[in-house]
């Protein structure tokens, strides 16, 4: 796609994070998605979301999960859709201390008010478009 975050061409197979997925991702066109770059980074993430009243969504992948990198392009589109609602993606072996308690992949973790309200195993874009519509309300 056209201006989206240009991740083609990678040839490193061994490459992790959004890099490691080989996926040309949207633009996200609203300032509210960002990529934890390693576990002090998901820390001050975790932090902010806790003092914070505006509802986030965290994404919790791997650039080796198949089911991860299906449903990260509608995940990125989500971003597009719901400009008021923060997200965030977080790999887990980019991060592995802060994501330890994570155990399948993807994992999302609802917020609002600075807590975790909701979870959500697997993929599913009805489903994560669903959930985020229920927890913008």
């Amino acid at each position: 796609m056209e201006g989206g975050v240009g991740l083609e061409g990678e040839e490193d197979k061994g490459s992790k994070g959004l890099e490691g997925t080989g996926l040309n991702l949207p633009l996200n066109r609203h300032g509210n998605l960002i990529r934890a770059s390693g576990d002090e980074n998901l820390k001050e993430i975790s932090h902010n979301i806790r003092t914070s009243k505006t509802p986030t969504l965290i994404n919790y992948g791997a650039s080796w999960c198949r089911v991860c990198s299906q449903i990260l392009p509608e995940f990125f589109q989500l971003s597009n859709k719901f400009p008021k609602l923060s997200f965030v993606y977080a790999d887990i072996d980019e991060c592995p201390e802060t994501t330890q308690h994570i155990r399948y992949t993807p994992t999302f973790h609802f917020y609002r008010d600075g807590e975790r309200v909701d979870e959500m195993f697997g993929g599913g874009e009805e489903r994560l478009h669903d959930r985020l519509w229920l927890h913008s309300s």
